[in-house]
């Protein structure tokens, strides 16, 4: 019953989680795009109101106005809109997900012997410091390069580029590209925590007690829009992309998580630039490029076969080997995990031969099972099962 509740755990926080996030982005891309839109007034009457930029618009048998003001208007209206909500919910919800999901499961989804042989509580506190010293390092690096776009971008990337490799180097594939857009979602919804909205709040309060707005709340809480506007699909495909095997799989695979970010980040940058009527398509190219080579970079190769294993493998020693290594999370009453995954119970009469192409792909071509390889299956024993697969296929 436990392994059950998880489970509707992890449904109902994807989820959530899932449409928080568009709410979120979905806004995000909106005014970047509005911002990007936007036209010098024309009418007296708006630049003496303040107007900076405005923008005429059609949407759903409706036309719409919306209009910018270079720091606030004279007079605060009564019904003010904010939107923060989308990104706590994203990020609280994201988080939530993370615990149930990789902290609880610590053992089998966040540790990998093959990696690093860590304990859990050893596991679980190096994965909150990444995104607490990620935070950190990057608000500072804010503070003391604030006024330079490119130097500050700059040490971002290569401050990714190391906690890329360095999550890589310490946990599960899996949860390292997971772990590695959880430090810079966390980082985006911490900009709107501590900086975007009290500047907002800030300006808000000056007009209350009619004093003057100071403009760099105005430019801080810009600077940190923008940078989460270009961490935005950099985040997405760190989160999808520990679905895919061929990835987080490979050999290099914190090098193709970083060209994959640099690609998405570039891709977003190339429809900021069409915003803004720069038909950039050199630099789209340059993504698709990126993603080009990762996709040559990550083809599988043929598997090899152990040569300690010249003739093929019977099933008896096949059912031996699974029965040591996989039955303990795939039987009807499994040890290691709270409850069968993908419910394949490989104790059952005839599991083994009825699942046979897909204990190959993932045992032999993949190896990504066992997850972590938490039963310590060899080599040899790969081998073993390989011989025996190509043995009935042909």
């Amino acid at each position: 019953m436990t392994g059950y509740i998880i489970d509707w755990l992890q449904i109902l926080l994807r989820f959530f989680h899932v449409i928080t996030g568009i709410a979120w982005i979905g806004a995000s891309f909106y005014f970047v795009w509005l911002d990007n839109h936007l036209r010098k007034p024309e009418s007296p009457e708006l630049k003496a109101k303040g107007v900076d930029g405005e923008l005429w618009a059609v949407h759903g048998g409706g036309f719409y106005n919306p209009q910018k003001y270079l720091v606030a208007p004279k007079e605060l209206p009564a019904d003010l809109h904010w939107f923060y909500w989308e990104s706590y919910s994203t990020w609280l919800t994201g988080i939530a997900l993370f615990v149930v999901s990789y902290l609880v499961n610590a053992k089998t989804m966040l540790i990998d012997i093959r990696v690093m042989a860590l304990s859990e509580p050893t596991a679980i506190a190096l994965a909150i410091s990444f995104l607490v010293i990620g935070w950190v390092i990057y608000d500072l690096v804010c503070r003391w390069f604030q006024n330079r776009d490119t130097i500050v971008g700059c040490i971002v990337a290569v401050m990714m580029i190391v906690i890329s490799y360095s999550t890589c180097q310490i946990f599960s594939a899996r949860a390292a590209f997971l772990l590695t857009g959880a430090v810079m979602a966390t980082a985006m919804t911490a900009n709107v925590f501590f900086w975007i909205i009290p500047g907002q709040r800030a300006v808000i309060k000056s007009m209350q007690a009619g004093e003057p707005v100071e403009p760099q709340h105005g430019k801080r809480g810009k600077q940190r829009s923008v940078h989460n506007t270009y961490f935005t699909l950099p985040v997405l495909f760190a989160m999808l992309s520990n679905h895919f095997h061929m990835l987080y799989s490979h050999q290099y695979q914190w090098i193709l998580l970083v060209l994959m970010m640099l690609a998405s980040a570039l891709i977003r940058h190339y429809f900021v630039l069409r915003h803004k009527g720069l038909n950039s398509l050199g630099t789209l190219a340059f993504a698709g490029g990126l993603i080009a080579v990762v996709m040559v970079w990550a083809a599988p190769s043929a598997p090899v076969v152990a040569e300690s294993t010249p003739t093929a493998a019977s099933l008896a020693e096949v059912t031996s080997i699974i029965n040591q290594r996989c039955v303990p999370c795939h039987s009807d009453q499994p040890t290691l995990m709270p409850i069968t995954p993908k419910n394949l119970n490989l104790r059952a009469p005839g599991a083994i031969e009825a699942n046979a192409s897909a204990i190959y792909l993932q045992v032999v071509q993949q190896k990504i099972m066992p997850v972590g390889n938490i039963t310590e299956m060899t080599d040899e024993e790969r081998g073993k099962i390989a011989s025996w697969f190509e043995t009935v296929q042909n």
